[in-house]
């Protein structure tokens, strides 16, 4: 599977497009093409506009991270993986909840597809658990008596294992899962927010500092940088402290 570790600052941010709006797209791509590494599109950003989306953030000059979370049977999960490389996404997540042979089949259906076609292999994630989660919610509803920390390390030990190439995790894990999979093992980490933005609706949620500290090679914002009164001025902020992030954690 290929890596497509980010080189630059703004290579690692991935801004979530969480709108129904085909228009809300054009704009925010038009606006922040060159201070973004990937466009995020979601549920509620498909189930409004579809590949149209995708569509129009190419067209447009950017680059699209599909974040479906897909968890079905194997076979449903390879063949709708393989229908994103045939719109051309070539970075996406799937759920580590799947399975193993879930993850794996999809991973090898996914690579068969790009070497028959002459296309490059995609750059599939799986996705941990949601960052609406705590350990509550994981004990008492999911039945999990593990630690969070230790259930998603395993998950990302199975991502690893059935060949995908990194993780979408807590900032709170990111160093234990490069310590123990590698730093060639991507980890994107939700939930960012800057010390001045609301929080929202998550409980897991750290500052940009604190996940390039811990070893997140992206991070997924979104409402502290479209919500803005100027998304130009505040994906710049966010820009200014990953690089101050990474030049501290070069010097330690």
């Amino acid at each position: 599977m290929e890596k497509m570790m980010p080189k630059e600052g703004k290579d690692r941010i991935i801004l979530a497009l969480d709108t129904d709006s085909i228009e809300d797209v054009i704009k925010y791509v038009d606006l922040l093409k060159d201070y973004v590494g990937f466009f995020k599109i979601g549920l509620q950003l498909f189930t409004s506009c579809g590949f149209e989306a995708a569509e129009v953030i190419k067209a447009h000059g950017g680059k699209v991270y599909f974040d479906g979370k897909f968890s079905d049977i194997p076979t449903t999960i390879e063949q709708a993986s393989i229908n994103l490389q045939k719109k051309g996404i070539d970075f996406f997540n799937i759920s580590a909840v799947g399975g193993s042979k879930m993850m794996a089949n999809t991973v090898n259906a996914c690579n068969s597809y790009a070497k028959k076609n002459d296309k490059p292999q995609p750059v599939i994630l799986a996705v941990t658990l949601l960052s609406s989660f705590g350990q509550k919610t994981l004990t008492n509803e999911l039945g999990v008596e593990m630690n969070i920390s230790q259930y998603v390390l395993k998950l990302a030990r199975n991502a690893k294992e059935a060949g995908l190439s990194g993780v979408v995790a807590p900032e709170s894990d990111a160093a234990e899962i490069k310590k123990e999979l590698g730093e060639d093992f991507i980890v994107v980490c939700p939930a960012v927010r800057p010390t001045w933005a609301i929080v929202n609706d998550q409980i897991r949620i750290v500052s940009p500092t604190d996940a390039i500290k811990s070893g997140a090679d992206y991070i997924i914002i979104g409402r502290p940088i479209t919500q803005a009164i100027d998304p130009v001025a505040a994906v710049k902020l966010i820009i200014a402290e990953i690089d101050e992030a990474l030049k501290n954690k070069e010097e330690m």
